[in-house]
C-alpha cells in the first residue's frame, strides 16, 4: 500500500490529519467515522489472508482431534501414521527431566505446536515446531538455504557432458541432527505420551519453527562440508564444490547440490561420497540414496538420444496428474455447473481472454484462498519443466490480490489442458548446438565509445581454476507490445540453452510502460542480457569453462542493429541506458545476436497467448518430449 493513500482514498496520512485533529470540537464527527472506515478496509484485507484449510485440494487438520476425525471420514489413517511418525523421530530433541525436577537456571521457557502438511508427491506431514513467535529475535542471519532450479539444471546437463554420475540422497530429520545453539525448554503435553505429561523437556537440538533453527543447520552443515574439503560456490552458496581427478586422469569438479535436506552429488565416486563422507555426519534415508528417481516433486531418469548421447530427463507428470486429480476430487464436492474442468482444453486459457479485462464477480475469501494454492501449484509445475504453462501461469499471477471469478475457471482450463497434456519429459540434452558463426560476426568496435573495450571481458579475479568441459550459451529472447490493455505494459520471455539444454526461461510483465515496439523489444534484450551475464558468472565460479560468446536470436531488425552495429546511433533517448548495457556486452564479445525469423522463435510462447495450431505445437515440442503423441 502506498505510503501517502490507501484503499478507497483513506490513506496514512489522513489518518495522521485524523489524531491530529482529535481534540478539535468541528472535526469530532470525522475522526470515528474515518477510523471506523479504516477497520472495514482491514478486515476486508484481512478476510482475503489465504487460509490453509486445504494444500493441493486435501483438507488440513486444525488439532489432533481434527486429523482422526478427518481420518475417519476418508477411512484411512493417514494423518494418525503421521502423528506417530513425528513423535517418535522428534523425540531424539528432548531431554525429559524426571518428575518434579525444574530447569537449569538461565534456560527459557517456550512453547510449541503440530503443524499439518501435504507435501509435493502429496504424502501427509505432521511437524512439531516451536512457537518460534514468541521468542525473541536471534542476531544475524536465520536463513537455511536451497540450490537455485537453474544450478539443478546446470548440474544435470554438465554431468551428462562430462560422463560423470549424478545420486540423491535425502538426510533424515534434518533440523533434528544440528545441535541447537539456544537454551529452550517446554512442558510436555499429550502428544508426548500420557506419562510424560507435565514433565519439563530440554531441547537439545534445532527444532522446526525456531527462529535459529534453520542457521544452527546451516552452520552444523557449512562446518561438515568443509570437513569434506568442499567449498561453498561464492555464486549459489548452496553448491558446493571440489576438484577430484577421474579414472582416466583428467580434471573435473566434484559437486553437492542442497536443498536443504535433499542432497544431489555430481561425481565419478556419488555413491561413495554420499555413503562414506557425507553419510558420516548425518544419518540419511537409506531408501534415498542412488540415482535420482523423483527430485523435487519431478521424476528424473537417465536417457539415450537418438544420436547417442546419454542425459538426464526431467518429467512432471506424475506431478501434474496427481495435482489434477486433487483438484477434480475438490471440484466434485462442490454443488456448482461451472465448478469442473472443461471438456476439451487445447490450450492453456482460452485465447481471446483477456485477464485484466475481467469484470466477473470477486471471488469469496475462502475460494480466493484457493485461487492462490492452485496458482502456487501451476508455479511449481513450470519449475519442473512446463514451458508451455509459464506466460498463462503469470498472467493469472498478476490478480492474486483480487481474483474473480473468470480467472478461477481459466484456471480449471489450464488444469484441462494439463490432464490432457501431462506427459511430457524435459531432456538435458548436452549435445552441441548448430550455430552459424556466419551470422554472428564479431564487429569492430575501435570507432565506437566502446573501443577500448572490445574483446575485454572483465573476469572474477577470484574464479577458480575450469575443468571439465564447458558449455555454448545461446538463448531467445522476444516481447509483446503493450499487451496488457489497461496498463499499456510490454512482456518478456526469453529462453536460455547450455548446449542444447534448457536451463531457463522467464514470462514477466515489464516494470515501464514503452511507447514502441522498439523500446519493448530492447527492454527484452537488456532483461535477457542482464541473466546471460550472471549466468557467465556462475558457470565460471562452478569451474566450468566458460570461453565463447552467448548467442542471442531476437526477432527485431532494429534492435539487433542497435546492438551489434558499432556506428549505430541511439535515436530513442529514454532506452539509452539498456542501450549502452547491450552495447558494452557486445564489445567485450559476453553475447552476439543475430536475426531469427518469429516463426522460429521459440521465446514467442512466453509472450504472446498463441492459438492452438502448428505453431504453438511446433514451439513446444522443440522444449517438451512426447507431448501430443497420441
Amino acid at each position: 500500500m502506498d505510503s501517502a493513500k490507501g484503499h478507497e482514498g483513506v490513506g496514512t496520512a489522513e489518518f495522521a490529519k485524523a489524531r491530529s485533529i482529535a481534540d478539535e470540537p468541528a472535526f469530532a464527527w470525522w475522526v470515528p467515522y474515518t477510523l471506523r472506515k479504516r477497520d472495514i478496509i482491514l478486515s476486508k484485507m484481512n478476510a482475503r489472508i489465504r487460509k490453509t484449510t486445504h494444500k493441493y485440494g486435501i483438507e488440513i487438520p486444525t488439532s489432533v482431534e481434527n486429523a482422526m476425525v478427518i481420518d475417519r471420514s476418508n477411512n484411512n489413517t493417514l494423518w494418525k501414521d503421521a502423528l506417530a511418525k513425528e513423535m517418535t523421530e522428534v523425540g531424539v530433541a528432548f531431554e525429559v527431566l524426571e518428575e518434579g525436577i525444574k530447569a537449569p537456571t538461565g534456560w527459557s521457557k517456550v512453547t510449541g505446536h503440530l503443524v499439518w502438511d501435504v507435501k509435493m508427491d502429496f504424502t501427509r506431514k505432521a511437524r512439531w515446531v516451536l512457537d518460534g513467535h514468541r521468542t525473541p529475535n536471534p542476531i544475524g542471519s536465520t536463513y537455511a538455504g536451497v540450490v537455485s532450479r537453474d544450478s539443478i539444471r546446470i548440474a544435470f546437463t554438465y554431468a551428462a557432458l562430462n560422463g560423470v554420475d549424478v545420486f540423491a540422497a535425502d538426510i533424515r530429520n534434518a533440523y533434528l541432527q544440528a545441535p541447537s545453539s539456544q537454551k529452550d525448554y517446554i512442558f510436555c503435553g499429550s502428544e508426548f505420551g500420557i506419562e510424560n505429561v507435565g514433565k519439563v523437556a530440554l531441547i537439545r537440538r534445532a527444532l522446526y519453527g525456531g527462529k535459529s533453527a534453520g542457521k544452527d543447520f546451516r552452520n552444523h552443515l557449512r562446518s561438515c562440508m568443509r570437513h569434506l574439503d568442499f567449498t561453498s560456490c561464492l555464486a549459489d552458496p548452496d553448491v558446493w564444490m571440489r576438484p577430484a581427478k577421474r579414472s582416466d586422469g583428467s580434471d573435473y569438479y566434484e559437486y553437492i547440490l542442497l536443498y536443504t535436506d535433499d542432497a544431489l552429488v555430481v561425481s565419478e565416486n556419488a555413491e561413495q561420497i554420499l555413503r562414506n563422507e557425507l553419510g558420516r555426519y548425518f544419518t540419511l534415508k537409506e531408501e534415498s540414496i542412488g540415482p535420482p528417481k523423483v527430485y523435487l516433486g519431478g521424476h528424473v531418469r537417465k536417457i539415450k538420444l537418438d544420436n547417442g548421447v546419454e542425459c538426464w530427463a526431467f518429467s512432471s507428470s506424475q506431478y501434474v496428474q496427481a495435482a489434477v486429480k486433487n483438484v477434480e476430487e475438490y471440484l466434485s464436492k462442490r454443488d456448482d455447473i461451472n465448478w469442473k474442468l472443461p471438456t476439451r482444453a487445447e490450450t492453456p486459457i482460452q485465447t481471446s481472454y483477456r485477464p485484466e479485462l475481467d469484470v466477473s464477480p470477486e471471488l469469496q475469501p475462502i475460494d480466493a484462498a484457493y485461487y492462490m494454492s492452485l496458482i502456487g501449484v501451476l508455479r511449481w509445475i513450470v519449475e519442473l519443466g512446463r514451458v508451455d504453462i509459464c506466460l498463462e501461469c503469470s498472467m493469472l499471477s498478476s490478480h492474486l490480490a483480487l481474483p474473480r471469478e473468470g480467472h478461477l475457471y481459466q484456471l480449471f482450463q489450464c488444469f484441462a489442458y494439463l490432464k490432457k497434456y501431462h506427459n511430457t519429459e524435459m531432456v538435458y540434452d548436452p549435445s552441441d548446438p548448430v550455430i552459424d558463426e556466419s551470422e554472428f560476426e564479431f564487429k569492430d568496435w575501435t570507432s565506437s565509445e566502446f573501443g577500448h573495450l572490445q574483446g575485454k571481458e572483465e573476469l572474477p579475479t577470484n574464479m577458480p581454476e575450469p575443468r571439465g568441459q564447458g558449455f555454448v550459451i545461446n538463448a531467445k529472447v522476444d516481447a509483446d507490445h503493450a499487451s496488457d490493455t489497461v496498463t499499456r505494459r510490454s512482456r518478456t520471455g526469453f529462453i536460455v540453452y547450455l548446449n542444447c539444454a534448457p536451463v531457463y526461461w522467464l514470462s514477466k510483465k515489464q516494470t515501464s510502460c514503452e511507447s514502441s515496439s522498439f523500446g519493448s523489444e530492447f527492454c527484452a534484450m537488456k532483461q535477457c542480457c542482464e541473466y546471460l551475464r550472471g549466468l557467465r558468472y556462475k558457470l565460471r565460479m562452478m569451474g566450468i569453462p566458460c570461453e565463447g560468446p552467448a548467442y542471442i536470436h531476437g526477432d527485431n531488425q532494429s534492435v539487433l542493429a542497435s546492438c551489434g552495429i558499432p556506428d549505430s546511433v541511439l535515436k530513442k533517448k529514454s532506452q539509452s541506458i539498456a542501450y549502452h548495457f547491450v552495447r558494452e556486452g557486445a564489445a567485450r564479445d559476453e553475447w552476439r545476436t543475430s536475426y531469427v525469423n518469429t516463426h522460429q522463435n521459440e521465446s514467442d510462447l512466453l509472450t504472446k497467448v498463441l492459438p492452438a495450431g502448428e505453431k504453438r505445437k511446433g514451439f513446444v515440442r522443440r522444449l517438451l518430449h512426447h507431448i501430443y503423441r497420441t
